[in-house]
Formats: structure tokens, C-alpha cells, sequence
């Protein structure tokens, strides 16, 4: 299963979608200039299949292992860390003040596709730790963020996202985790935290010297609900003064779980406080602990969005090997019965194009909403709210696509793709939790027809459709979805109760990523039709093609679904459907 970095195709979306050259020329993002652009894209790619990706299938095989309170990765993973510090990429988009690079979000958003193509389940590590860097940065004092945010930047520490707890699941206004001010000691203004939390990525490992976790819990006294939470930093080793570790603090992790995927990923059950001595520093204003963790989730739904195009462009490259050394019959209609390639049956060449098409199209989108992100950090606020309509968007089919290319490349395999050893099958596995964290697609999709389809009074969302329909107006499919998309956001907004939008919410997710998508590689198409890199002329061409003519109209047939109502999921009473 060998990695070769999709670097045409990123640069591509780079340009195109994201619009880097028009990032570049603001203050704030005037490095990325086209040769640093395509270094950093071309070195990252370079490194991710030299370092991350021959650890992937040992990763998958002998995954993390728990010993003695001790987290044990495969051999190879500590040096492929090391030198991944060592180069520089964790610092890629961090604050230059505290040792990041100050690039765009859009080039640490290829840093973490170039990784985790190469190795999905590595990649978690640093996707957590650039999360709680945009959380500290945002939200956390000055003495908090000197303290911690230069070893996070450079990757030295990493950094976790405790939110879940096992009564909670999704609901985080129902944790039960607790925070009680010290008030003497040497420890007076920090809080003593107790509590469990569960499915904590890398929670726990020896690839760093500290491990910087980011904890919801509950002041005394805090209201119910959401309102009631605080976020809190605790580290797994107290940090002197002077910078230096200290002891360790009363945090653990208890167990790790076996999981379908991603196996070389720790998934901790983390303990905080059982010998009540845990010590945590408050993080922005108490009671606001939601908001401050959202800055984080925002970031990692997007880059779990992001996960989705790894695994597409794995799998894909996987399915195109094994069906070009593939040779099983002749092809239909072939007066010379000679067996071929199975790459020259018809439906085998479907699925082949579909897998390409999709991938492509989930990372033209990917690389426009991070493009939307970085005006939004430049003072753009139309562009601003345009990436947070985009979010869910990337997050729940992105994810989604990720999945049905994966299990595409299992059907292109036939049996072999069932049997372990291809490692088609892991591509499927490890794929699998990508529409479950960071909020379920069915929570992104609610999301879209609550808060963004109501966000600037709904224009961020209906401006969305208006701008494909006018750019697509000599594509009649794609022009039709983009009018559909603007109808069923008005009746949801207009007429439809909240049942009916909230049943209706994931077929219209799909719908509007698919226009979404569609357009943006409409947009690469023109660009390369006008001489932007010739050498994909070809294969890109063939691959909007097939989206458009295929994929958007499939989406069109979404509508009904979208429109139906809720009345239809509760013909039958709970007991009824329980038999």
C-alpha cells in the first residue's frame, strides 16, 4: 500500500479554490508566496510518504497497547514524531510569536491531508494539538498561553479535547465533571479537577514530553446545562516557572478502547483527580467553557472533513493499482476473448471514476472553506460567515464520501478487498468514525437548518446558492441543484416546523455539499481549460465531467427527502417500532 502525495490536485485547490495568491498579498499572509506555497505542499507530501505511511499497516495491526498506565505505540512511531517536529510542520499556521509560521489555515490544512493520506490514525495526533492551539490562542490569558503555547506550537507537547463523558455522550450540557477553586497553597487561583472523560484521542502516549489536556468541567454552584461549563487546562506534568516539568499531575488514563479503526490511535478513557489532587487553570471567563471548546471543535471539524479526503485519495490510489495488475476476463464485446485489466470492464471503470470524482470534489471543497476561514482571520465577514455555513458542509460529506470511496475500493478488490491482507478493508475500517466525532453528521446537518441557515438572516446560506446558480447558469444540472438548494432553504426557513427541517436535514446537507463541491470544480476545470496545470488536462476534465453529468444530479433526486416533513417518522408510536 504504498502513498504517493496528490500534489497537482492540492495545489489545484489551493489556488483555485482557496484563492491563496489573494491571501498573499494581505499583510498577515504575505509569506505564502507561490515557491514557499509549493514547497511546503511538496515537502509535506514528500515527508508523509517517506515517514507517516510505511507505519500505517503496523499501526493498524499492532495498534497502541496499554502497560502498566503506559501507552505503547508500534516501532517507528517515536522517530517518525520526532522528525515531524524536527521539520517544522506542526508549526505550520500557529501565532509567530509564540514559534509558528503564520501561514494560512489553508496550508496547515494540507499539512494534515499530506499526513493523514499517509497514516489516518498518526494523524490524529497533531490534528488534536493545532486544535488546542486555536483555543488557547483565542481564549486563553497571556500567562497561559506563554506557558504552554511554544511547546504546543512546535509539537513538543501535545494537546487533547476532553469533553465526552459516558453518561453525556453527545449532550455536553449533562457532564458531570467538577472544578473547585483553590483558595490557599501554593496552587490558590488554579481548581482542583475531578471527573472522567471518555473516547479522549491520544490521550495518553510517550511521542511527547507533556500532554496538555483541555477539560470541560463544572464550577460549584454553575448553572444547569450548557451555560453552566468552564474550560480548563490540565496538564499531564505540572510546569515550573522557569518552563521546566515538574511532577506529575493526578490525571491517568484507565483504559484505552478496541476499536474498528484507527487502531494505532489511542482512544483513552481519561481519570481526573483520584486522589483529588488534579490541578487545572481556567480558560477564558468561567461559565464559558462551551464557547471557548467550540473554537477548537469548529477547527477539527473541518480537519476531520479533511480526514474524509484523506481516506478518499487512499483508497482510491489503492483500487487503481490493484485494477490495473488485476486480469480477469475478456472485455464484453471484444472479438479477442484475451482476459484484461479489470480496469477496462465497464463498471469496474465506473466505480473507479466515481471514487476520483468524489475525492476531487470533496477536496475542492475542503480547500474553499479553509480559503473562507483565512479571509474571515483577515476581517472579512461576509467571508467569515460564508465558512461557517460551509463547515457542516465539509464535516458531514466530506466524511461521508470518505466512507463510500473506501468501501468503493473494497468493491473494486471483489473478495480480495474482504480478505485483511489487501488492506482495503482498513481503509474502510479506519474511515468509519469520521461521521461520529467532532459532533455526528446528524448533528452537523442540524445544525445547518437551525444556526446557519438563519445566520446574517439567512444570507450567508441563500447568498451561498444564488453565487453557484449565477457561476453555473451554462451547467443546467449543477443550476438546477443550486435552485433547488435556494427553494428548500426558503420553505424550511418559511414554512417548515423544526420537525420538518430537522428530518429533512441531512438530504439537504448532501444537496447543498454536493452544489457546493460541484461548483468549486467547475471553477478548476476553467482553470485549467485557460493553461492552469497542464498536466492534469485530462484527468480533470474527465473527473468534473463525471461529477456533474453523474453525482449532481443524483443529488437532485434528494429533494423529495429533503421536503417530506417529519409527520412520515412518527406514523408509528415508539412501542410499535420497537415491535
Amino acid at each position: 500500500m504504498t502513498y504517493t502525495p496528490a500534489t497537482q490536485d492540492q495545489l489545484l485547490a489551493i489556488r483555485v479554490n482557496a484563492g491563496i495568491e489573494e491571501l498573499a498579498r494581505s499583510e498577515k499572509f504575505a509569506a505564502a508566496e507561490p515557491d514557499m506555497v509549493e514547497a511546503i505542499v511538496e515537502g509535506v507530501g514528500q515527508f508523509a510518504a517517506g515517514e507517516f505511511a510505511p507505519l500505517n499497516r503496523v499501526g493498524d495491526l499492532e495498534g497502541a497497547k496499554l502497560e502498566n498506565g503506559v501507552v505503547r505505540l508500534p516501532e517507528g512511531y517515536a522517530e517518525a514524531y520526532a522528525e515531524y517536529v524536527e521539520q517544522g510542520w506542526n508549526a505550520i499556521a500557529s501565532p509567530e510569536e509564540f514559534g509558528g509560521q503564520g501561514l494560512p489555515f489553508t496550508l496547515a490544512c494540507n499539512v494534515l491531508e499530506n499526513l493523514g493520506t499517509a497514516n489516518m490514525a498518526f494523524n490524529l495526533l497533531p490534528m488534536l494539538s493545532v486544535g488546542a492551539i486555536e483555543a488557547l490562542e483565542h481564549h486563553g490569558a497571556e500567562e497561559l498561553q506563554q506557558k504552554y503555547l511554544p511547546d504546543l506550537v512546535s509539537g513538543k507537547w501535545s494537546g487533547t479535547m476532553n469533553l465526552t463523558e459516558p453518561q453525556a455522550g453527545s449532550d455536553v450540557g449533562a457532564l458531570r465533571a467538577t472544578a473547585t477553586p483553590i483558595t490557599e497553597g501554593e496552587h490558590a487561583g488554579k481548581f482542583l479537577i475531578k471527573g472522567q472523560k471518555i473516547y479522549i484521542t491520544w490521550g495518553e502516549h510517550e511521542l511527547v514530553e507533556n500532554i496538555i489536556h483541555l477539560v470541560l468541567a463544572r464550577l460549584p454552584d454553575a448553572p444547569e446545562g450548557s451555560r453552566g461549563i468552564s474550560l480548563f487546562v490540565v496538564p499531564k506534568y505540572h510546569v515550573k516557572p522557569d518552563g521546566s516539568l515538574g511532577a506529575r499531575n493526578d490525571v491517568r488514563c484507565v483504559s484505552i478502547e478496541h476499536k474498528l479503526g484507527i487502531n494505532a490511535s489511542p482512544t483513552c478513557v481519561m481519570s481526573y483527580g483520584d486522589n483529588d489532587e488534579c490541578i487545572g487553570e481556567l480558560v477564558g471567563a468561567e461559565n464559558r467553557g462551551l464557547a471557548a471548546m467550540f473554537t477548537m471543535m469548529n477547527n477539527a471539524r473541518i480537519n476531520v472533513g479533511n480526514q474524509g479526503v484523506q481516506i478518499s485519495e487512499r483508497a482510491t490510489q489503492q483500487a487503481l493499482d490493484y485494477a490495473k495488475e488485476r486480469v480477469q476476463s475478456a472485455r464484453a464485446g471484444s472479438a479477442d476473448k484475451s482476459p484484461v485489466s479489470i480496469i477496462e470492464h465497464p463498471d469496474v471503470r465506473r466505480m473507479l471514476l466515481r471514487m476520483k470524482a468524489l475525492t476531487e470534489g470533496s477536496r475542492a471543497l475542503l480547500y474553499y472553506t479553509a480559503g473562507q476561514v483565512d479571509r474571515g482571520v483577515l476581517g472579512d465577514e461576509a467571508a467569515k460567515a460564508r465558512g461557517e455555513v460551509l463547515t457542516p458542509l465539509i464535516k458531514a460529506w466530506g466524511t461521508d464520501i470518505g466512507i463510500e470511496v473506501a468501501s468503493l475500493g473494497i468493491q473494486v478488490h471483489g473478495g480480495m478487498g474482504f480478505v485483511e491482507e489487501t488492506g482495503a478493508a482498513q481503509h474502510w475500517r479506519d474511515s468509519r468514525i469520521a461521521p461520529i466525532y467532532e459532533g455526528t453528521n446528524g448533528i452537523q446537518a442540524a445544525d445547518l437548518v437551525t444556526r446557519k441557515l438563519g445566520l446574517d438572516n439567512g444570507e450567508a446560506l441563500i447568498g451561498l446558492t444564488e453565487e453557484i446558480a449565477r457561476d453555473a447558469a451554462d451547467e443546467p444540472a449543477l443550476f438546477a441543484l443550486a435552485g433547488d438548494c435556494a427553494a428548500i432553504a426558503k420553505w424550511m426557513r418559511e414554512d417548515a416546523s423544526l420537525d420538518d427541517r430537522l428530518a429533512g436535514s441531512v438530504p439537504f446537507c448532501t444537496m447543498l455539499s454536493v452544489a457546493t463541491a460541484g461548483w468549486q470544480l467547475l471553477r478548476q476545470l476553467r482553470a485549467v481549460e485557460s493553461g492552469e496545470a497542464p498536466g492534469l488536462a485530462k484527468t480533470k476534465t474527465a473527473s468534473v465531467c463525471f461529477f456533474l453529468d453523474r453525482i449532481v444530479p443524483e443529488a437532485s433526486g434528494l429533494k423529495a427527502s429533503a421536503t417530506g416533513g417529519a409527520e412520515t417518522l412518527y406514523e408509528l408510536d415508539t412501542a410499535s417500532l420497537l415491535g
